[in-house]
């Protein structure tokens, strides 16, 4: 096992538990991938992921590995799971109950949203029942979506129906605020509503209908979490432990990973948890590759690791979008008001007045000057000192990239004074929006994408690997089932998705794809 993000301790634990005897190797310090922790002067952040939907899945992941997850974690359900507010100064929070957040909407922007959002939501709601037995719950090919079609075809154009997320929430929605609500769904695959298909209405509707959840202690205690489970299996996990090349024998097969030290692992199957890119571009670069179907995989010039080069899977990750990265602020704030504004809540959306300029922007390679900030005010005593408040902060970004050209186009992040001029940027911004805290700051930290790259190995700091900017780019994305024998991808650049309920799910089918023992 190459990495121990959660989807690489998800498929460790399941794979243990069905019997394998499972190493997994790890770059950094700690295990979690992408759930990051941070920690000093008596302030705890969770530096990644904030919020959990579908907790059913870990609940499964954990009974099938041993007992239940209540046991290993709390979670606590946020009612509301979030509050928006928008450049006029209009808000709404989302409330678990939908009548109530119907009812809401009629309120806080005009009678009829509510009944609009109802037939938003019946649409989002079929295309759910659609997607989680067909695409989500195995693998996906090219040859098996051609299938879908001939033997489902309503099904399938009902999921894609030719729009965009945009274009659907324009047919249902007429009040700009509540499209632009739906429209961030699409940042959740890093992705642009411009263009990402409409079936990511699927993940609002998963939102309201399995609700958002927070773990007391920050979320990181889900990969530790996972991570005793895997070890309770017998799986053996070894920190600060790079891998440099995933090997292959004469006839193309895995046999095991070469490690920075110089050391080798033999391996009859190996599951990358790292991304796709970088596995194609980088891990496998040196091996000989067995083509695989009609168009293969080809190999590009040796010293050109990266999605540009290497690798190309026969999904066309070469040709891939890469997907948004993210600026972080970790804010650690001293005694303010004991309540908070009304229209705040542990999660807050702060709307931009140009939804657009922002997309134009991040996918533009520009650092967007009026971007959405995404701000998590946990409730939770134990991440601060009496009095304080440890707040983390997010926007949209362009990636990382020193040397911007056609294989990825970004800003260099490592620019002197950059991070630090685009954070008390971000701080007016919130000042501006509401959310004046600059006089309770004791101190912030600014993460960059190129502070996420170093970090997790993710090019360009892209959070998700690839966006979904396309038709079908949301159901094509580089297979569970690598094109080289014995080889497997799990996580969030894989299939199903980005995000911790499909990247453990990606950790499902990939166990179950390797089957027991």
């Amino acid at each position: 096992m190459v990495g121990a993000g959660v989807g690489g301790l998800a498929a460790a634990a399941r794979l243990a538990a069905a019997g394998h005897l499972v190493t997994v190797c790890e770059q950094a310090a700690e295990v979690g991938g992408k759930l990051g922790w941070y920690e000093r002067d008596g302030y705890s952040f969770d530096t990644g992921p904030s919020l959990l939907t579908m907790p059913e899945v870990f609940e499964e992941l954990f009974a099938a590995t041993g007992g239940p997850l209540a046991d290993s974690i709390e979670l606590r359900r946020l009612d509301p799971v979030a509050a928006y507010r928008f450049a006029d100064g209009s808000w709404f929070t989302a409330p678990a109950d939908d009548e109530e957040f119907r009812a809401e909407l009629d309120e806080a922007l005009h009678g009829g949203a509510g009944e609009q959002w109802a037939a938003f939501a019946a649409h989002a709601a079929r295309v759910w029942e659609i997607t989680r037995d067909t695409f989500l719950a195995g693998p996906m090919s090219p040859a098996r979506l051609a299938r879908l079609a001939g033997t489902h075809p309503g099904d399938i154009t009902a999921v894609t129906a030719g729009r965009t997320l945009r274009g659907l929430a324009r047919r249902h929605i007429s009040d700009p605020r509540l499209r632009m609500f739906v429209e961030r769904y699409a940042t959740y695959t890093g992705s642009d509503p411009r263009r990402a298909p409409s079936a990511l209405a699927v993940i609002p509707h998963i939102e309201r209908r399995y609700g958002g959840w927070y773990v007391p202690g920050g979320l990181r205690r889900l990969g530790a979490a996972i991570a005793e489970r895997a070890r309770e299996r017998g799986a053996v996990i070894r920190l600060e432990t790079p891998v440099v090349t995933i090997s292959q024998d004469n006839g193309g097969r895995v046999d095991g990973v070469v490690l920075a030290d110089g050391g080798r692992l033999p391996a009859d199957v190996v599951v990358a948890n790292a991304d796709a890119a970088v596995v194609y571009g980088g891990l496998l670069a040196d091996g000989p590759v067995r083509p695989a179907g009609r168009r293969g995989i080809r190999l590009a010039r040796p010293g050109r690791p990266g999605p540009g080069g290497g690798l190309a899977v026969a999904a066309g990750l070469g040709r891939a979008r890469p997907s948004l990265a993210g600026f972080v602020l970790l804010l650690a704030l001293g005694p303010g008001p004991a309540d908070r504004p009304d229209w705040q809540a542990e999660h807050t959306v702060l709307f931009p007045a140009d939804y657009d300029a922002e997309f134009d922007a991040v996918f533009g390679a520009r650092v967007p000057t009026d971007p959405t900030v995404y701000v998590h005010a946990p409730a939770d005593p134990a991440l601060a000192p009496p009095g304080g408040q440890a707040w983390f902060v997010l926007v949209n970004a362009p990636p990382h990239a020193p040397r911007p050209g056609p294989a990825l186009a970004g800003v260099d992040w490592d620019r002197p004074g950059l991070a630090e001029s685009y954070a008390r940027r971000i701080l007016d911004l919130m000042a501006a929006r509401g959310l004046d805290v600059r006089d309770r700051l004791r101190w912030h930290v600014a993460l960059t994408p190129a502070d996420l790259e170093r970090g997790t190995g993710a090019p360009g700091g892209c959070i998700y690997g690839t966006s979904s900017n396309g038709a079908r780019a949301a159901f094509l994305r580089p297979a569970n089932r690598s094109p080289v024998p014995g080889l497997f991808l799990v996580g969030g650049s894989t299939h199903p998705g980005g995000g911790l309920p499909l990247v453990a799910l990606s950790a499902r089918i990939v166990a179950e794809l390797i089957g027991p023992a």
